[in-house]
C-alpha cells in the first residue's frame, strides 16, 4: 500500500506509529513527519526486515559485558525493529545478562509461569524500583526502555516480563534481537524508507503529530485515537484494530 501511494505521488515512502500503553490507542500516519523531529539510525541494506546496527546495551547505566559478535548483522543475527510483534526476543546470552541485571537487587522475588510468561508478585511502583534499559544504536541513537515498558500487569500486583529467550542463537552463541511493540510503546517511531533510516523519540502518544502533504506543501495534524480496554493485558489487540481502522480511513481519503 505504501509503495502504491508513493508511486502515485501521494506521499513520501515514510510511515510512523506511536503506541500508547497509558491511555490506550495512539497514532498511525503515512507520509513525511515534520513534527516532532526524530533522530535516526541507518537501516542495514539488503535485508528482508527493518534491521539496524545495535552497538551496546546498558542496564541502570552499566554496560552489559557481551561478546562483540552479538552485534553482528546477517542471516539469523542482528537486530530487527518489528512493530508486528508484541514482545521482545533476545539471544540466550543477552536474555540472561539482562535478566540478571534487572533483578540484581530483587533476589528474593519468586517467579512462576502464567500463560507461558515469567511473572512475579510485586507491591510498589516498578518504575521506582527497577532499572531503565538502554539499547544504543549506530549514529548515537538510544532506545530507552523503562520498567513499565518491559513489564506488563496481568492481575493485581502481578507483573510479567516482556522479554523472551528467542531460541534463535546458533551453536556459537550468535542470535537475533527482535524489538517488539512493548519496548517501542510511548515513542513516535518513524520508518523513513526514502532515506533508508529509522528513528524514534519519546513522545506523548495521546497528543498529535504533523505530516506534510507532498502535493500542496501544506502541513496537517494527525491526532491520537483512543480505544478503551477492559484489561491492560490486551492493549495490543486494540492497537491492531486502531491501525487497521486508520489505514482504511486513509485509503478512503485518497
Amino acid at each position: 500500500m505504501l509503495s502504491q501511494l508513493s508511486a502515485a505521488g501521494k506521499v513520501k515512502k515514510i510511515f510512523a506509529h506511536c503506541l500508547d500503553t497509558i491511555n490506550g490507542g495512539g497514532i498511525f500516519a503515512i507520509g513525511n513527519v515534520v513534527q516532532p523531529k526524530v533522530k535516526t539510525t541507518p537501516l542495514v541494506p539488503n535485508m528482508p526486515h527493518y534491521n539496524v546496527n545495535l552497538k551496546s546495551i546498558d542496564v541502570g547505566g552499566t554496560a552489559l559485558k557481551l561478546p562483540s559478535h552479538m552485534f553482528d548483522t546477517g542471516e539469523k543475527k542482528g537486530t530487527i525493529i518489528d512493530s508486528g510483534t508484541t514482545l521482545t526476543y533476545l539471544p540466550e546470552i543477552v536474555y540472561k545478562e539482562i535478566m540478571l541485571a534487572v533483578f540484581a537487587k530483587h533476589k528474593d522475588i519468586t517467579f512462576h509461569n502464567v500463560q507461558e510468561f515469567l511473572c512475579f508478585q510485586y507491591v510498589g511502583r516498578v518504575d521506582d524500583d527497577f532499572p531503565k534499559i538502554t539499547f544504543h544504536f549506530e549514529n548515537d541513537l538510544p532506545l530507552n526502555v523503562y520498567p513499565h515498558d518491559y513489564f506488563f500487569e496481568n492481575g493485581d500486583n502481578l507483573y510479567c516480563v516482556g522479554f523472551q529467550n528467542g531460541g534463535l542463537q546458533s551453536k556459537d552463541g550468535k542470535g537475533m534481537v527482535l524489538l517488539g511493540d512493548l519496548v517501542l510503546s510511548n515513542k513516535l517511531v518513524v520508518y523513513d524508507l526514502e532515506n533508508q533510516v529509522i528513528g524514534w523519540t519519546e513522545y506523548n502518544c495521546s497528543s498529535s503529530i504533523k505530516i506534510k502533504d507532498e502535493q500542496t506543501g501544506a502541513t496537517y495534524t494527525v491526532d491520537a485515537h483512543n480505544i478503551s480496554s477492559g484489561r491492560r493485558f490486551h492493549w495490543q489487540k486494540h492497537l491492531a484494530v486502531l491501525l487497521v481502522t486508520m489505514v482504511y480511513s486513509y485509503l478512503i481519503i485518497f
